[in-house]
């Protein structure tokens, strides 16, 4: 595929480069409880978060804790058009955040006995997906099922389509038949490659294990019991609440809001939509033990490496991921969506936390911003 339209997919995709930011300077000091991390001044914080935005971000929200310690600032836009500034309370799309909800919610049906980690894919969709009598619940959770990553398609079939038919609706069959119209990247289990395509698959297999949509599924096992009021699974075009509209430039070279976009492209792999606040608060009710028993909590936790040299440090658990950092190993997630980038970085315990979120896709953000979301990042985790 053409870089164009590579790029133009994983950005539009929920894309794994956006874990790279936050990664250290080189020689950096990295364990798994690290160096004690001191807190960021607001006002430190609040120069930096000024930077991102004047470097081209229409707007920001950063959340730091520590300490039971809570600070939330904001700046920028919510809406470029009418010029209402960004709060800390406003709603975004989280993209590939996502996957750590529907990972936490799949984990919790094995805990219950209502599917196995061992089930193979055909068990549970039988004849959808070639060879899924060799992949496991387990593997599309780590991403190292070998399956394709449906938005790296090379006719870009599901960007375009959603940008020259801003209304159009799509199965969770639709978007794996893309995939596997692929061959496999690899053989189950033998590497890593991130694939949104798997967390498709995971969406059907926990409404036939669970007897129930997806969007029930995450709202009453996840966002209810963690204390969510602000966070919903949307898969309609239009954003519920008050909320940051999403700004990017997509296939051509100008800003523009991409807020009213259909959703059902993202599905289970990234359609939530959340607030600073409420995604902290699950990664807390979730690194704390309050949404996972502890076994499962500690499958979530064990992880692969995520690639080769470039990626030292990073690996992969079940929808979580490790990342290192000055301070120490951070746990998370991120997110890119049309529009949106989301990212969250915690203490194993959830006890530090920081989360920034951006109203400008990554195709919207250069050079010039991703050197202020980095330093922004590590000064709010590590102080």
């Amino acid at each position: 595929m053409h870089e164009r339209a590579r790029r133009l997919a994983a950005i539009a995709s929920l894309a794994c480069a956006a874990l790279a930011v936050g990664v250290p300077a080189a020689g950096a000091h990295v364990g798994e409880r690290g160096a004690t991390s001191k807190p960021p001044a607001a006002t430190g914080l609040k120069r930096s978060l000024d930077r991102l935005v004047a470097a081209g971000a229409p707007g920001g929200v950063v959340l730091v804790r520590e300490h039971g310690r809570t600070t939330r600032l904001a700046a920028g836009y919510a809406d470029t058009r009418t010029k209402r500034q960004m709060r800390p309370s406003d709603r975004f799309r989280i993209g590939s955040v996502t996957k750590t909800f529907v990972a936490t919610a799949i984990l919790q049906l094995a805990g219950e006995g209502k599917l196995s980690l061992d089930d193979s894919v055909e068990r549970w969709l039988p004849g959808e997906v070639p060879n899924g009598g060799a992949i496991t619940v387990r593997q599309l959770l780590t991403m190292t099922s070998g399956i394709f990553d449906y938005l790296n398609d090379g006719d870009d079939t599901v960007l375009r389509r959603e940008l020259a038919e801003p209304g159009i609706r799509w199965s969770p069959r639709d978007l794996v038949a893309i995939a596997t119209a692929h061959a496999p990247r690899f053989a189950p289990g033998t590497t890593w490659s991130y694939s949104n395509t798997g967390y498709i698959v995971l969406g059907q297999i926990a409404e036939q294990a669970d007897g129930r949509p997806i969007g029930d599924v995450l709202r009453n096992r996840v966002f209810e019991p963690a204390g969510l009021h602000a966070t919903s699974f949307e898969t309609d075009p239009r954003i519920g609440g008050a909320h940051a509209h999403g700004y990017d430039t997509l296939t051509g070279t100008a800003l523009r809001d991409v807020s009213v976009l259909d959703q059902t492209w993202a599905w289970s792999a990234g359609a939530i939509v959340s607030t600073a606040d409420d995604v902290a608060r699950f990664y807390r009710a979730l690194l704390g033990g309050r949404l996972l028993r502890r076994d499962l909590l500690a499958t979530m936790e064990t992880t692969v490496p995520m690639g080769g040299p470039t990626m030292r440090g990073y690996a992969y658990g079940a929808g979580i991921f490790t990342l290192p950092t000055p301070c120490g190993t951070a746990w998370g997630h991120t997110g890119s969506t049309p529009g949106y980038m989301a990212s969250v970085l915690n203490s194993r315990d959830g006890a530090r936390q920081v989360v920034l979120l951006t109203n400008a896709g990554e195709m919207a953000l250069d050079h010039q911003t991703a050197g202020p979301a980095q330093r922004l990042l590590m000064a709010a985790y590590c102080g």
